[in-house]
């Protein structure tokens, strides 16, 4: 069985439209896709993902707001542990870093990101940090507020292998998205190989990132298995392998409700 290790199913254009998440949740299941991590990325939207998911045994939650939700209502850290006290919330963010989007001062980011990781080490759960053309600041960041203490993951990761073993090296765990299947990434892939098995966790960031033969479509959790067969496939390993892999890192890292 398998485990979507971020997905936000808050906003599935199904859901968005009045349709149901069991009807989501069996399309999972069909695919041996026996739980799944939806992450919070904002601080409007996370009651209502909240209540979405609220006593669904297949899904856990996390608390968060991106690094790419414009600056002005900032989380602090009463909130995020407030959140996190919800049974259902095992980890903090997703948070990180991200200067693709972003014009001009980037300083709001890194302060979020700092809220975040010394929220997570007060409440004792792992990160969900996302990264993207700010390599330098976000392993600087997380050294400084010593990230390591808590671990987590490198969600949808797109680095190269040399950010993958500092973040390793911390602790986190690697996971790969629909990106890892696309003809253009072969660096992407080289890391995939290369990753130890103990870091390793597959995802779909759905709504966004289908895997090949979906490329372009609405992502689904139930794809993450068509992630897992392309990265069994480049360690030279079945499907059945990578899935108790990462199905076991993901519940070391993670685990499910806190009953």
């Amino acid at each position: 069985m398998l485990v979507d290790s971020h997905c936000h199913l808050n906003l599935l254009d199904s859901i968005k439209d009045g349709g149901s998440l069991d009807e989501v949740l069996l399309a999972a299941a069909q695919n041996s896709v026996e739980h799944m991590l939806c992450v919070g990325v904002d601080k409007d939207s996370w009651p209502g993902m909240m209540a979405l998911v609220e006593g669904r045994r297949q899904v856990s939650a996390s608390v968060g707001v991106h690094p790419n939700d414009p600056p002005g209502d900032e989380p602090d850290e009463a909130w995020l542990q407030a959140g996190a006290a919800h049974p259902q919330v095992v980890a903090i963010g997703e948070t990180g870093l991200d200067y693709y989007r972003t014009d001009g001062d980037t300083g709001f980011q890194r302060e979020r990101f700092r809220t975040h990781i010394r929220a997570a080490r007060a409440c004792g759960l792992p990160l969900i940090i996302h990264t993207r053309a700010a390599r330098d600041d976000t392993l600087q960041v997380m050294r400084e507020e010593g990230a390591e203490h808590v671990g987590g993951v490198m969600h949808c990761f797109t680095e190269d292998w040399e950010m993958a073993k500092a973040a390793i090296d911390m602790g986190f765990m690697i996971s790969f998205s629909g990106i890892v299947t696309f003809k253009t990434a072969a660096a992407l892939q080289d890391v995939a190989r290369r990753v130890p098995e103990r870091h390793l966790l597959v995802e779909t960031d759905s709504p966004w990132l289908a895997p090949i033969p979906f490329r372009g479509k609405p992502n689904q959790p139930a794809w993450v298995r068509h992630v897992a067969e392309f990265v069994a496939e480049l360690r030279g390993l079945s499907v059945e392998e990578v899935a108790e892999t990462t199905t076991s890192n993901y519940d070391r890292v993670f685990g499910r409700w806190k009953d």
